[in-house]
């Protein structure tokens, strides 16, 4: 009997097989793309199903936008050609709510056959089976309320607030606190999250917790975390003997989302992460979260998955060493003042957390729920900054997916029209050729910017500076700088080969991020790029021909030092923002302003150019460039 003789080492034997299954599983999945890159259109009958079950005409770019919403798990592409074909708000909620459910089938049978190789061929200990089958079972009932929770949170609430106060976000926000419709956190102030939702009666609006605005949908999930336990209960973990750990924190799960009191949700949620940080192995579960989606209450969303470390990756403490030298070195150019102390406990706030950070890196191998619109890069959680306080945080980062993602790529026209065929054969010779060196400048850029959220806040300072509804929109842009500065302010050397490829990724992003413009739910990241595009100009790296419509680059040496001179004071600026604790709207209005729905770059030069790429990105986002093939980089 193998279990009664499992040692740790075969355990990671098994979690290996695992994980190079879910590897040649993604694989499968991306061959999808490559179909579409080469034409083979009689090998995506799968997407001509996908169609006719939207009951859409198939076009290129439909066929290139339900490929995307499937394999990347993303809709912006299929909301574009949508509105392409001029169809009217609520037909697109339909249609996107139909994709997400044929989305929802593929992935769930795929994750069924994860479950189905890891019983046939007997991984893992029962304990750790049943863990992967518990989640599963769990999962099903999340991504089914996930429906509900996305027509009743995002498409009706929130668009009638929006229409109550005609698109006024500040006063949207002011209203919600007037009348009390935000769950109270630790010490009854208000939270930084609601983990319940509006319900409209009569004309006046009152908050209820999950249970019961989606008293038949939580149920379900409620039950299936009691079998799970249950389960659970009567099996061992001999391979790290966190049985109880698991158990607690399942236990505490039910509490949560059973708990119908509005202010003791974010107590209760609060116990599900400080039982949740006390699990420290390889098979990281993960619960709700983070709230991007719901822009008013940040309701927290459906997250539910299962997170698998790569069973060769070695804890270190590289990254954040830089990240403490650099954060270090920007607190102490601050001349003393009268706050000075205050500043100080926020500052050893952060550094405390920095050091109780547990780094996971891996990939995704379970994912239900709002996962199904999109999955993460990296994250730094729990958000609850009183249990990161006493337990620290956990960062995730999907490194081996997100590289495997990025090489799968159809390459797009837009991206040669706008960079130039020259900067994306550098870029893809980077991507396709040097592996180590990518892991590098991922490290720098998206490990760095999980990092980088911890630096400059304590329990605070959201609900402070997030009055006016624009927390998150600075917010992301404080992150990645934090990854950046710690390379840009770095003493030693080691890094200094990736400068080319830090700034080439940095482009990419920065202009990429525009096409987000209209999706709501992203608009802290494309805020983020706004930020950043300022940077790239002012330090001439970008200049934009308004005349020609040209966009330059130059990545010469002295536009690197104008920009490092830029990134230094706007992130020194920025990091005394946060420590005054002062409104978000007035760091982001340096940069941008909205007009009308959108925030835009002040600078009417920098404006020009993202009105135009938008404009490409809604003409030609979704078409396929020929002139450039993946067989110049893969031999």
């Amino acid at each position: 009997n193998k279990e009664q003789f499992m040692t740790k080492q075969n355990f990671i034997d098994d979690l290996q097989k695992i994980y190079d299954f879910l590897d040649e599983e993604k694989a499968k999945t991306n061959e999808l793309l490559k179909f579409l890159e080469n034409k083979e259109f009689e090998k995506l009958k799968l997407i001509d199903d996908f169609a006719k079950d939207l009951d859409l005409k198939m076009s290129e770019d439909l066929r290139f936008a339900l490929v995307t919403r499937l394999v990347n798990l993303r809709d912006d592409s299929l909301v574009q050609v949508l509105k392409k074909l001029e169809k009217s708000e609520k037909e697109i909620i339909e249609i996107q709510e139909k994709a997400y459910q044929f989305v929802k089938k593929y992935w769930h049978e795929k994750h069924k056959n994860l479950i189905d190789f890891i019983i046939q061929k007997n991984l893992l200990t029962p304990f750790y089976r049943e863990i992967f089958i518990g989640v599963y079972n769990v999962g099903l009932a999340m991504s089914s309320w996930q429906s509900s929770w996305t027509a009743h949170i995002i498409n009706k609430i929130n668009k009638e607030l929006i229409a109550k106060f005609e698109g006024n976000e500040e006063k949207i926000m002011k209203y919600l606190e007037d009348e009390k419709l935000l769950d109270l956190g630790h010490g009854g102030i208000v939270a930084d999250r609601c983990y319940s939702a509006l319900v409209k009666e009569n004309e006046t609006y009152s908050s209820k917790a999950y249970i019961k605005a989606f008293k038949k949908e939580v149920t379900q999930v409620v039950d299936a975390l009691e079998e799970f336990v249950d389960k659970l209960i009567e099996l061992e973990d001999e391979i790290y003997n966190q049985k109880w750990d698991y158990i607690a924190y399942i236990q505490s799960l039910i509490v949560a989302f059973s708990e119908d009191k509005t202010d003791e949700l974010v107590n209760k949620w609060a116990n599900v992460d400080r039982a949740w940080m006390k699990i420290k192995t390889p098979i990281q579960i993960g619960h709700p979260l983070e709230y991007y989606e719901d822009h008013f209450r940040k309701a927290v969303a459906l997250e539910w998955d299962i997170r698998l470390t790569n069973p060769k990756f070695a804890q270190n403490d590289h990254r954040v060493n830089k990240i403490k030298s650099a954060f270090t070195k920007i607190f102490s150019s601050f001349e003393p003042n009268a706050k000075s102390e205050e500043y100080k406990k926020i500052f050893d706030f952060s550094f405390k957390s920095l050091d109780k950070v547990q780094l996971y890196v891996g990939r995704p191998a379970l994912f239900f729920g709002a996962e199904l619109n999109g999955l993460f890069s990296a994250q730094v959680v729990p958000n609850d900054e009183i249990v990161s306080l006493e337990e620290g945080k956990k960062i995730f980062a999907f490194s081996d997916e997100i590289l495997q993602s990025s090489r799968a790529k159809p390459f797009l026209k837009l991206s040669r029209e706008i960079f130039g065929q020259e900067l994306l054969t550098k870029d893809r010779n980077f991507l396709f050729k040097q592996t180590a060196s990518w892991h590098s400048v991922y490290d720098i850029t998206t490990i760095g910017h999980e990092y980088g959220h911890i630096l400059w806040c304590d329990e605070e300072t959201e609900s402070f500076m997030n009055k006016t509804g624009n927390f998150k929109n600075i917010e992301e842009f404080k992150a990645t700088t934090g990854g950046l500065i710690s390379y840009l302010l770095d003493e030693k050397d080691d890094e200094k080969h990736l400068k080319e490829a830090i700034l080439i990724d940095l482009v990419k992003r920065s202009v990429g991020l525009i096409s987000w413009m209209e999706v709501d739910e992203v608009q802290p990241y494309y805020c983020e790029g706004l930020i950043h595009l300022c940077a790239l100009f002012e330090s001439n790296i970008l200049t934009w021909n308004e005349d020609k419509k040209e966009l330059k680059i130059d990545l010469e040496d002295e536009k690197f030092e104008k920009l490092k001179v830029w990134y230094i004071k706007n992130y020194t600026a920025l990091a005394k923002h946060y420590l005054e604790k002062l409104d978000a709207t007035k760091f982001l209005n340096i940069y941008a302003t909205k007009k009308d729905k959108y925030f835009m770059p002040n600078d009417e030069n920098i404006k020009s150019f993202v009105e135009y790429y938008f404009k490409r990105y809604q003409e030609i986002g979704q078409e396929l460039d020929d002139f450039d093939k993946k067989e110049n980089y893969i031999k």
